[in-house]
């Protein structure tokens, strides 16, 4: 029983160290009124489009445009990468940032991730373990303001 109560300390002392709220918001928290995280994003390396947008009382990101060649990308479990809800559960935290999870639909495993616009069109993204930002890589995705996107979820190829 002991090493279960050093574990849960361990815990919660980087909860605390991570500056991460405790807590998910409440029914009675509301999305602030101007986000400028929602919208439709390119990734770094733009080959996929995301469309980020409240889902109840977070913003959510659905992956809704790929770039490749051939078949369609699948996940680990062999389903299509088109429609897969990728960045889930973002609430707000300090500093107009927000902080929920990512998928990495190549091998399943979920993150924690934070999201924020640090320029107009311009959004950042920071992937990390442990419940520690220190411990993760930033990417820099920009406001898509492109063509459609094709059939079966592909990105034109002058996607910007």
């Amino acid at each position: 029983m002991r090493g279960a109560g050093l574990f849960a300390a361990f815990l919660m002392a980087m909860l605390s160290l991570s500056g991460v709220r405790a807590q998910s918001p409440g029914p009675a928290d509301a999305l602030p009124q101007n986000i400028p995280e929602q919208g439709l994003w390119l990734s770094e390396g733009h080959d996929g489009l995301f469309s980020i947008q409240p889902c109840g009382h977070a913003l959510c990101g659905q992956l809704i445009g790929m770039a490749y060649d051939g078949e369609m990308p699948k996940d680990v479990w062999g389903r299509s990468q088109c429609g897969i809800r990728m960045l889930t559960d973002f609430v707000p935290i300090e500093d107009r940032k927000w902080q929920g999870h990512i998928l990495d639909p190549r091998t399943g495993r979920v993150y924690q991730a934070r999201i924020w616009v640090s320029q107009p069109n311009v959004l950042k993204l920071r992937g990390f373990v442990l419940g520690m930002p220190l411990l993760g890589e930033t990417q820099t995705w920009s406001r898509y303001t492109g063509p459609p996107v094709g059939p079966q979820c592909k990105l034109p190829k002058d996607a910007r």
